[in-house]
């Protein structure tokens, strides 16, 4: 058996792990539900025992190293994730080396939306193209960049935060301490606030809204379009700073793509000179969940 690398993506909910070759066809795949609540250790160890898992079934393959995606901050040298409010008890603790230790293998801790940038880079969307920016869009917004067929991190590892990027200065307060940052308009979390403002209904969730747009309610595609708007200021200032061929957008909200778009679309014609004069794609990502596996896989046929 060739060559072939492990790839990881731990969400609060769920983790997912899939043993990838180099071509990028995944051989094998592990999913089970995070246990947070039993603590940091067990998490852990479930990670090292799916990895292990695999390992097994992949005997006589020879393992290039482990991929791991996970949510906050990463500080890319030490391996840590700093300010991760999903994971509870792992700010600060090495990661990377713990895991790495347990298993006897190199470890790479990334970001998911890095992970899940870089997936679709190698076998969704971005297929073919080096440059490229991907905004996940959940119950926040993530964001990965990569340039020059990389991730890019910046000094410490804190780059690709595009959800804070501020779009109404006056607007929403979020969670990072900011008002007005684009998670906070444009999330499945902020139209799930706008459909409460707006007495859509009790505890409607962004697919809910979604439905209710189809089914021609005024005021739910009001929401999108909104939501659509304040997409639309985020990426026209990605666009002018970063002149990018392909910008991809994934999550839970796409499906609602017919009622964001063009008003995302109409802002970016609007505020963005570098998008109207030069061949600039905005599109949906492919690869759904898988994104972050695949990206996490990639990691280590890299370094």
């Amino acid at each position: 058996m060739a060559e072939y690398s492990i790839g990881v993506d731990l969400g609060g909910t769920n983790l997912r792990a899939a043993a990838v070759n180099r071509d990028g066809k995944m051989l094998d795949k592990i999913a089970i539900s995070t246990n947070l609540g039993a603590g940091r250790d067990t998490v852990i160890n479930d990670i090292v025992t799916a990895i292990r898992k695999l390992r097994r079934k992949m005997a006589g393959g020879s393992l290039v190293g482990v991929g791991i995606g996970v949510p906050g901050f990463i500080l890319i040298e030490k391996g840590m994730i700093v300010g991760s409010h999903n994971m509870p008890g792992f700010d600060n603790f090495p990661v990377r080396d713990e895991i790495s230790r347990l298993l006897g293998s190199p470890v790479i801790l990334e970001n998911d939306a890095n992970a899940a940038a870089m997936g679709e880079k190698w076998m969704g969307a971005g297929r073919g193209v080096d440059d490229l920016i991907l905004l996940t869009l959940g119950t926040g917004i993530g964001g990965g960049i990569i340039s020059g067929g990389k991730v890019l991190h910046g000094s410490v590892g804190m780059a690709g935060e595009l959800g804070h990027i501020t779009i109404i200065p006056s607007g929403n307060v979020c969670g990072c301490g900011n008002h007005g940052c684009l998670e906070k308009h444009a999330s499945a979390t902020a139209i799930e606030s706008m459909a409460n403002l707006l007495a859509l209904g009790e505890n409607l969730s962004a697919r809910d809204v979604y439905e209710l747009a189809q089914g021609g309610n005024d005021n739910a595609r009001r929401i999108f379009q909104s939501m659509g708007t304040a997409l639309g200021l985020g990426l026209a200032t990605l666009i002018n700073i970063f002149n990018f061929p392909l910008y991809l957008l994934s999550g839970g909200v796409l499906p609602a793509w017919e009622f964001f778009a063009p008003p995302m679309m109409e802002q970016v014609r609007k505020r963005s000179f570098t998008f109207r004069n030069a061949e600039t794609r905005i599109e949906p990502a492919i690869l759904g969940n898988e994104a972050g596996l695949y990206g996490a896989a990639c990691l280590p046929f890299q370094s």
